[in-house]
């Protein structure tokens, strides 16, 4: 009887920590700098949360952004990870940076 709560603990266990049904999500993104003027294009990850709303998006990257000076222009889009191939050239240095 201990051996199958302790089996039935374990499956229990891993199946909270790993959602058969979380996938990831990207969202790709252009921000800018005043003083001098820079733009960036960069590619983020974002929650579970935030995946498929734009808003939702922004506002988890926003801040983020500012911590180092960036101001959010605007979300792109999102995308799973089939679409981070095609976008990693384009972001360079800020592709997953945020």
């Amino acid at each position: 009887m201990k051996t199958h709560r302790a089996i039935l603990a374990v499956t229990l266990a891993l199946c909270l920590g790993t959602p058969a049904f979380a996938a990831d999500c990207y969202a790709d993104y252009k921000a800018k700098q005043d003083n001098p003027l820079r733009l960036q294009y960069g590619v983020v990850e974002l929650p579970q949360a935030a995946c498929g709303d734009a808003q939702a998006a922004a506002a988890h990257l926003a801040p983020r952004l500012s911590a180092d000076g960036w101001t959010l222009l605007q979300i792109e889009g999102t995308f799973g990870p089939e679409g981070l191939a095609s976008r990693r050239a384009h972001a360079g240095q800020s592709f997953l940076r945020y």
